[in-house]
């Protein structure tokens, strides 16, 4: 039950100037943008560091000036020119140049971490760095890409990490030297610290226990309301419903659907929900020699309940879907056509007898601890079992089971992804086309690659999709494309989510949409 506003608990409420999260933030491993690939790490990082453009708070498909008041792009299509505010200052007291801009960028490439692929995508490369983004002057940055890309899907990725302006000269003096002599452009230090403009500062982050952000009081954006933000790991559910209805914290980020259900109803809280472009999708191993095969793919497909999950697990936090383009992003495919499964067990039987294993076979899948992983998981291992398919679950934290993911070490697991931007060409440079799938090549921001997925077709036609001009064509191509997807590819994809922030009724003005959380708007 909510406590009362009298009662002796009301004493340990938060104070007014502080916004204090429960989250399972285990996933964290490092704050440096040019290595993170979580969406928790992600959301924080995004409200300690300005990129060079913003995502509107209101539209993610709008693009506003972040620390580039303007740019331009050359008649060619191939040249980007960004002119930086004035007078911008790093909390260090630095001044923001273009030549931190540039150094920021280049040391993306040079790391060559899996958000080098955010950059070499579009032709960018560490052999060519010095070319391609260069400092004109203290306020100027140009960057030239090989071809004429559209310019909203390059610009895109300078909305994100990618396009954070880091404080050079505070991370030089932490520069390393790592094993093989190169050096570490601050990579060791950025895993605890950060060093940029924004309007919160990073004082603390201790390993699956607390982040701590305080404001930064001379942000170029003005002074934003919330003095510090406090995020503390909590992993149970329960725990944080418990915790926001006694008010030892305003904002609870992973309740199932009972717990959101109760908050819901409850007088003194309620729920603030934005559908994301994330998706929940079972991944497989194509290197697995059952796996491997696109009919047993196809059973699986068959072996989920997206309707009843949907009313049920699901009914506050994900929206059936079964493609890569996630509903509202351009290129997803009609309602009609994006949820094309059902559960069907004797569809699953007859796929499975076509791929040879009629009477089937053991499967490991790997989950994380947060909500949904083992709702879903026990859901499709019991659907499993009635087609003769014997899942074992091995459930795990999520770092573990993201570094996993990365060294192809698994079978079948349980993810969720986020794409950058609102276009199909972001999942499926990430989805669908693989750069390289030696193993040796480590392309582990690519799930194509970390699946093993690697089909000349699928290669071509993505990237043939983004260079075509014509809106109307492009979007055929991405509705054949992800179609095909659908019978062939590793990703069996079965939920979008709906992020649902749990608050107590004294929040206010948490503003947050598909791709960004904005700690910058809250109030109490």
């Amino acid at each position: 039950m909510a406590v009362a506003w009298g009662s002796a608990e009301s004493e340990a409420r938060t104070p007014r100037d502080a916004l204090v999260m429960a989250w399972n933030i285990d996933a964290i491993l490092t704050m440096d943008p040019a290595q993170i690939g979580e969406v928790v790490t992600d959301e924080i990082v995004n409200n300690v560091c300005d990129p060079l453009i913003f995502l509107d708070h209101d539209d993610p498909a709008k693009m506003v000036p972040g620390l580039a008041e303007r740019w331009e792009v050359s008649d060619d299509g191939l040249t980007y020119t960004f002119h930086l505010r004035r007078g911008l200052k790093h909390p260090s007291g630095n001044p923001v140049t273009a030549q931190d801009a540039e150094w920021s960028i280049r040391r993306v490439l040079y790391l060559g971490f899996g958000n080098a692929a955010q950059y070499t995508q579009w032709g960018l490369s560490k052999e060519k760095a010095e070319q391609q983004i260069r400092a004109i002057d203290e306020h100027t940055l140009q960057i030239t890409v090989p071809q004429p890309w559209p310019p909203s899907l390059f610009l895109y990725v300078l909305t994100g990490r990618q396009g954070f302006v880091l404080d050079r000269k505070a991370i030089e003096p932490h520069v390393a030297t790592r094993t093989d002599g190169s050096q570490d452009y601050g990579n060791a230090w950025l895993k605890t610290n950060l060093a940029c403009v924004g309007p919160y500062r990073l004082t603390r982050w201790t390993a699956s226990d607390t982040v701590i952000l305080e404001r930064n009081p001379n942000y170029w954006g003005g002074e934003v309301p919330m003095r510090r933000v406090i995020i503390r790991h909590v992993v149970e559910s329960a725990a944080q419903r418990l915790q926001l209805e006694r008010g030892d914290i305003d904002v609870a980020r992973d309740l199932n659907a009972e717990d959101l259900a109760a908050v819901d109803a409850s007088p003194t809280l309620r729920l603030n929900g934005a559908l994301r472009h994330q998706l929940y999708y079972i991944g497989a191993n194509m290197d697995h020699p059952i796996l491997g095969k696109d009919d047993v793919r196809m059973a699986m497909r068959y072996l989920v309940d997206y309707q009843g999950l949907e009313r049920t697990v699901m009914r506050y936090s994900g929206k059936a879907w079964n493609s890569f383009a996630p509903q509202g992003a351009f290129g997803a495919l009609p309602p009609e056509r994006g949820l094309a499964f059902r559960l069907d067990i004797e569809k699953a039987r007859e796929h499975l007898a076509r791929a040879g294993h009629a009477d089937g076979f053991t499967v490991k899948l790997m989950h994380g601890t947060a909500f949904p992983s083992p709702d879903i998981a026990q859901h499709f291992q019991a659907n499993a079992a009635k087609v003769g398919i014997k899942v074992e679950i091995e459930q795990m934290a999520s770092g573990q089971l993201f570094s996993r993911m990365r060294d192809r070490n698994f079978e079948l697991a349980f993810l969720a992804w986020s794409p950058g931007y609102p276009d199909a060409d972001a999942n499926a440079m990430r989805h669908v086309f693989n750069p390289d799938n030696r193993p040796e090549a480590k392309q582990t921001m690519f799930l194509s690659w970390r699946a093993s997925f690697d089909r000349p077709w699928f290669n071509e036609a993505v990237q043939r999709a983004r260079l075509i001009r014509d809106e109307e064509e492009r979007r055929q191509l991405y509705y054949e494309i992800q179609e095909r997807f659908m019978r062939e590819g590793p990703f069996m994809y079965n939920f979008q989510q709906i992020r649902q922030l749990a608050m107590r009724n004294e929040v206010r003005e948490l503003k947050h949409h598909a791709f960004k959380v904005f700690y910058t708007t809250a109030r109490k």
